[in-house]
């Protein structure tokens, strides 16, 4: 008898959960490769990471970096122009599959979203005309290092500020263009894309690994930070 109640039971909810559709987590990298778009969030107003051109579509590393991404996935890109303040809840409610918007690694973060390997170097050093022998802080002994105020690029021989600032010089400035001598603080960008995704998260990585040992993201990096990629970032 308790054989066959047992049976019927299993009998019972074997034909219940058949009519149940079984539910399939989504995942996004087939979401992508079936829609064959890609929707990246950019920044659109910090140069040269992402800003309006002339005919006032997003221009920048990261939109060239977002370009590549597509490329190699053989879909369609399309870009949306985000803030600081709404890049990651974008990526959230999945108005992007990826936020590609000069995005740094923090704790919080990490707490809420995952992060490719970085693709772009972002941080503070010391910079000066090829001529000037400083490699470290201990060799500015003697030496006037400015720092952000007016137009000090042009009275000091150092000066102490963003790679992004000192691309910007380096555009203006042709004859003493900054290069850069050490490191203050360095802080990568890194993609960003939704948590449990380990299928799109290992293929972005692919992407900027390739892009790294071709030479074509450090032709990124010449064309907007005007600098080859350090070697950290290698």
């Amino acid at each position: 008898m308790t054989r066959f109640i047992t049976a019927a039971i299993a009998a019972f909810f074997s034909i219940t959960l058949a009519g149940f559709p079984h539910s399939a987590k989504a995942d996004a990298l087939d979401d992508i490769m079936k829609a064959k778009v890609i929707k990246v969030a950019v920044p659109q107003d910090f140069a040269p990471f992402g800003s309006a051109g002339p005919d006032l579509k997003p221009v920048g590393y990261d939109i060239d970096m977002a370009n590549l991404i597509g490329k190699e996935l053989g879909v369609k890109v399309e870009i949306i122009p985000v803030t600081s303040a709404n890049r990651i809840p974008y990526l959230q409610t999945k108005k992007a599959d990826l936020v590609i918007s000069s995005l740094g690694k923090n704790p919080e973060r990490e707490k809420v979203i995952d992060f490719s390997i970085a693709y772009a170097p972002f941080f503070s050093g010391v910079y000066g005309t090829k001529d000037i022998a400083v490699s470290k802080m201990e060799d500015l002994g003697g030496k006037t290092v400015g720092a952000t105020r007016g137009a000090i690029e042009e009275q000091v021989d150092l000066i102490a500020t963003g790679n992004v600032i000192a691309a910007a010089i380096a555009e203006k400035s042709t004859a003493r263009p900054p290069v850069v001598k050490f490191v203050i603080k360095d802080s990568p960008c890194f993609v960003g894309l939704n948590k449990d995704e380990p299928k799109l998260l290992a293929k972005v990585n692919e992407i900027i690994t390739k892009a790294k040992s071709s030479g074509e993201l450090g032709k990124i990096s010449e064309k907007w930070l005007k600098a080859p990629l350090p070697a950290t970032l290698m």
